[in-house]
């Protein structure tokens, strides 16, 4: 019995001697003399009026963690990093199995990194805008019921979503200051999905505030909640890409194990690329777009953001699904298997269309040069000379329209605004902090006149427009795929509604990432992926911002 008691007591000591780790403040800093060295700037995006949120408090975002991370120690967190860092899924999930790790030291470890570098003045990032706080608690119960088939799932593993998507338990906000109280939502079709494939939701990532269809020749990157979203590999000198700039820099930062962005036309192709991530844009009817604060209900679509091709197709897998709500679903193929023989998959063979004016650019030439090495079959051509005449009056009358359907649909029965006259007049009360780079795509969207008849002529000859451009030399040539660069035919892409997929190729002399970008006919993201993992395995030039190890 003695023996008993002095277990007990033992116990007792070395959990009460463990050190609580004192807290950590975020404060906010007099930024004026950054934002006048940003005047400086070549680029004319990158002169910024605001980098910190004026509405954002990430003391009290971090307020529910406060006891949990009080015990959590820099240590810990070191003996956890080579775990975790720059790991896929399995691997991180092999872990999990062999008890290395648990689902709620994976999710303190990212609440720890995300506070160590949001919370320094010359690291932080601004890439989050909230958090779950009851993640803790999830991750808890995830390792009491952990399946034993866990490597290839989101099973346990905490991912963010870009915040112009519902989620329970966390406001929706799009970054505009008018949604800062859309508290009160179901979760978003994919949402529902996610969960139901095992995933936490750590969090929501900051993005171009309304998807970057707000201001006209704004920041990249910025929102009203969120602040200024900066890119890892150079703080205020590289641009974010946009609009899932927080999802493409979150994933970058290692804050979590991946993260979802939407598209409308290079949303997701271009953060991915800014931030040397894997970003696929699926087709458009793939993925449910219920539940997602809208630009175009003819364009939009959510796709995942990783750190490499295997994690993508078991994040796309995870969301698939057929959403009678959204009716672009109703002929998804649920059966397709996107991990399936990934891991053998051969760019041997392959026809890959190279345009010719992008042989000028050493990095895309350096690895076409080296898929050909490999075995790909490289045929160059120059594409058709084509324009997307009415695109943006798609953009215009589809947001005019999806947008006060979202907030009659899916948005908190609380919120008073209607419209988008209704947000033009709330930011019009304070545009120094609401709108400081103006609103004038939103004042366009009033203003357009353009009836529905006019739109759906407009949209059949940007669909015909977008097809011709890939079809003729996919068809004349016998292409697999397409090879471009960044998000430089994603307006194409956009309304061909074809599937993209942007792989890291490398980085300028500056060291800003560039990435090569996959596009193919619709619904073949299964060959995408296999393509895309064939040249990871052969380029694997994706390394970590040197700041954020």
């Amino acid at each position: 019995m003695k023996h008993i008691f002095l277990i007990v007591a033992i116990l007792f000591l070395s959990i009460s001697c463990k050190q609580r780790e004192l807290p950590v403040i975020f404060n906010k800093v007099d930024e004026s003399s950054e934002i006048a060295k940003q005047q400086n700037h070549e680029i004319e995006r990158m002169k910024f009026k605001l980098i910190q949120s004026k509405y954002l408090d990430m003391n009290a975002v971090f307020k529910p963690f406060e006891n949990d991370l009080a015990y959590f120690s820099e240590k810990e967190y070191q003996n956890l990093l080579p775990y975790i860092i720059e790991k896929d899924i399995p691997s991180i999930q092999e872990s999990v199995s062999n008890g290395i790790l648990s689902y709620e030291k994976i999710v303190l470890f990212y609440l720890y990194r995300i506070r160590k570098f949001e919370s320094s003045n010359d690291l932080v990032l601004h890439s989050i805008i909230s958090l779950n706080p009851n993640i803790v608690a999830e991750a808890r119960t995830k390792d009491k019921n952990k399946p034993k088939d866990i490597k290839y799932t989101l099973y346990g593993l905490p991912i963010l979503l870009k915040d112009n998507i519902n989620t329970i338990g966390m406001p929706t906000t799009a970054g505009a200051f008018a949604l800062k109280e859309n508290s009160t939502t179901d979760d978003a079709f994919i949402v529902k999905k996610l969960k139901d494939n095992g995933a936490l939701i750590l969090g929501k990532a900051n993005l171009s505030e309304w998807a970057y269809y707000f201001c006209d020749g704004c920041p990249l990157g910025y929102s009203a909640v969120g602040g200024q979203t900066l890119n890892p590999y150079g703080r205020k000198l590289f641009e974010t890409g946009g609009s899932s700039s927080g999802s493409g820099v979150s994933v970058a930062a290692n804050y979590a194990v991946a993260a979802v962005g939407t598209e409308t036309s290079g949303s997701i192709l271009s953060p991915s690329s800014k931030n040397s991530v894997v970003g696929l844009k699926p087709t458009i009817g793939l993925l449910s777009r219920t539940g997602i604060v809208p630009i175009s209900s003819t364009l939009d679509t959510p796709g995942p953001m990783t750190k490499s091709v295997i994690d993508n197709a078991i994040f796309l897998a995870a969301m698939t699904g057929v959403d009678n709500e959204d009716v672009t679903t109703l002929n998804v193929d649920v059966t397709v298997d996107y991990i399936k023989d990934l891991k053998s998959a051969t760019i041997k063979g392959r026809r890959l269309g190279v345009i010719k004016d992008l042989m000028s650019d050493s990095i895309y030439k350096k690895n076409v040069d080296l898929l050909q090495k490999a075995g790909a079959v490289i045929v160059d051509f120059e594409p058709l000379k084509l324009q997307l005449d009415g695109f943006l009056t798609l953009l215009n009358i589809d947001m005019k329209y999806d947008l006060p359907k979202y907030l009659s649909a899916c948005a908190d029965k609380n919120l008073k605004i209607k419209s988008i006259e209704d947000i033009i007049q709330i930011n019009l009360k304070d545009s120094l902090q609401r709108a400081p780079y103006g609103q004038q795509l939103f004042e366009g969207i009033v203003q357009d006149s353009t009836t529905i008849a006019e739109l759906e002529v407009i949209k059949s000859n940007l669909n015909a427009t977008g097809k011709q451009f890939f079809n003729e030399p996919m068809d004349s040539l016998n292409l697999d795929a397409v090879l471009s660069i960044n998000n430089y035919h994603a307006g194409f892409a956009a309304v061909a509604k074809y599937p993209c997929l942007a792989v890291p190729m490398g980085y300028e002399k500056s060291g800003e990432p560039i990435s090569l970008t996959f596009i193919a006919k619709p619904f073949q993201e299964q060959k995408l992926l296999q393509m895309g993992y064939a040249f990871e395995q052969l380029s694997k030039v994706r390394k970590q911002p040197k700041n954020y190890k």
